[in-house]
């Protein structure tokens, strides 16, 4: 197992793609410490992963409050001693980030709600976790989390798309901090995965938008790729298992597309 005894730390793991990296993490030998705010979900995965023997403990933790993710890290390393992974899959509703809506009509406020919550929230967990990786000398792995937004022409979808560029601006400087300590960061964009709530969301509010069948939407997305296959989040935490592992220990400071080669991705 390529991940065996290394001590992750998951954000957000009630979301439908930090739920897969947990389990591919968990899979591949890593002490896996879940977190979200939903304690009901967060402690269901926690069960699931132990029912197929694996290490899963689970955490009550809203990621964008940094005392709560400071005091949930300062459990995890009490524990285990170090901390070897952090991933942040924290994302939001559609509509409450104004998904699908023109930016003539988007109030600012809704606007910068990707940007705080998504940039922000990475921000945080980031900068946090690399504190404790220097205090125990752990010389880890921090993912975060884009979209191919960040480097795709799509209209209706400002807030989330600026949040995704910063994300990758963040992952720059950051690797370039935390590197002077053995710290790798590594920024994972993936394109849309059809089978999560909130693509399907998503496509619901810009169909609506443009005024063509959903369905029409969906089926674009669903062969995008140059292999004509529609991307998992399966596929997604079998990268990042990948990323945190010795076998990805040249990359630091990327953004990894993980879409099978989408054509519209510059």
């Amino acid at each position: 197992m390529k991940l065996q005894y290394k001590v992750a730390a998951i954000f957000a793991a009630n979301g439908a793609i930090a739920r897969e990296v947990a389990i591919e993490l968990a899979k591949e030998g890593a002490l896996v410490y879940l977190s979200g705010r939903n304690m009901a979900e967060v402690k269901s995965l926690s069960e699931e992963i132990r029912a197929n023997g694996d290490f899963a403990k689970p955490f009550q933790v809203d990621a964008t409050d940094e005392n709560q993710i400071d005091l949930f890290l300062k459990k995890v390393v009490t524990e285990s001693g170090k901390l070897d992974i952090v991933f942040n899959g924290i994302g939001i509703r559609a509509k409450d980030g104004g998904y699908g809506q023109p930016s003539t009509s988007l109030p600012f406020e809704t606007f910068m709600k990707p940007i705080r919550i998504h940039l922000g929230s990475q921000f945080l967990t980031a900068r946090i976790a690399a504190t404790y990786m220097r205090q125990t000398e752990s010389k880890g792995t921090i993912l975060l989390l884009t979209a191919s937004l960040s480097r795709i022409k799509s209209p209706f979808m400002s807030g989330i798309t600026a949040a995704c560029s910063g994300i990758e601006g963040l992952t720059r400087t950051l690797a370039t901090e935390f590197g002077m300590s053995g710290i790798k960061v590594i920024c994972i964009n993936p394109t849309a995965m059809p089978e999560t709530r909130t693509i399907k969301e998503t496509t619901n509010e810009n169909a609506r938008t443009m005024g063509i069948p959903a369905a029409t939407m969906a089926t674009q997305l669903s062969n995008g790729g140059l292999l004509k296959k529609p991307l998992t989040t399966k596929d997604t935490a079998k990268v990042a298992a990948f990323l945190a592992s010795d076998a990805g220990a040249t990359l630091n400071s990327h953004i990894v597309d993980v879409d099978f080669g989408t054509a519209n991705v510059i």
